[in-house]
């Protein structure tokens, strides 16, 4: 069984900020009148959010407050994402593309970013499904609502849920062998799912689970070394 609504905002772990104050200067902005466009990304599930526009004033609040700030074309001044909504983004890293006229804002969103209420201006922006089941896990976790699947597993404890791991994994591999591929899916959609309130009992995450992954990358397998 596995939650449907939407997951509210978690914190992630990613790389720290590539461009600092002392780059501002660096940055292509003779090329659109004094402006750069700002991509905005959750960092945790990469979806694209919106996009903006920074002036160096914008850009370097937005790198003192860890509020991602913009500057309004339309009204000519700066405006706080969320100022009035509280639909705030949390700033996490910013980085350039190669022609240093373009920036890329990795943000961690506070409510839905559309005006429309939607979690992106872009209607069919793609982003990771696990990503956004992990932050609602971590979510649950935090404020275990009643009536709630989620909220069992973690009363339960880790041996309850490690116990539930170890079902669905047996039930993976049966339907691996014996059952069709909707089988196959729907029991590893089940394994996932606990997996993940597993390691959110543990204290751990997704994210977590990706380093570990980034940091194998590339290493000799053990039959090598």
């Amino acid at each position: 069984m596995t939650p449907t609504d939407m997951p509210e905002t978690q914190a992630t772990d990613v790389a720290p900020l590539a461009i600092t104050l002392g780059d501002i200067d660096a940055l292509a902005w003779d090329k659109q009148r004094g402006l750069l466009p700002a991509i905005v990304q959750d960092a945790t599930t990469h979806r694209v959010l919106m996009l903006g526009y920074m002036d160096r004033a914008a850009l370097a609040i937005t790198l003192d407050s860890g509020q991602v700030t913009f500057f309004s074309r339309s009204r000519g001044t700066l405006w706080r994402k969320g100022e009035q909504s509280g639909n705030t983004l949390q700033l996490v890293a910013i980085d350039t593309d190669c022609d240093a006229d373009t920036l890329l804002v990795r943000a961690v969103p506070a409510g839905p970013t559309c005006h429309l209420g939607r979690t992106s201006c872009f209607a069919q922006a793609a982003g990771s499904m696990l990503a956004d089941l992990d932050r609602l896990v971590a979510t649950r976790e935090a404020v275990r609502p009643a009536g709630s699947y989620t909220t069992r597993l973690f009363d339960g404890g880790v041996r309850r849920i490690a116990q539930k791991v170890g079902e669905e994994g047996v039930e993976t591999a049966l339907a691996g062998v014996v059952q069709d591929d909707a089988a196959l899916l729907g029991e590893a959609a089940d394994l996932t799912y606990h997996l993940l309130v597993l390691l959110r009992a543990r204290g751990l995450g997704l994210a977590d689970v990706e380093r570990v992954l980034r940091e194998r990358e590339g290493a000799p397998c053990a039959s090598e070394s």
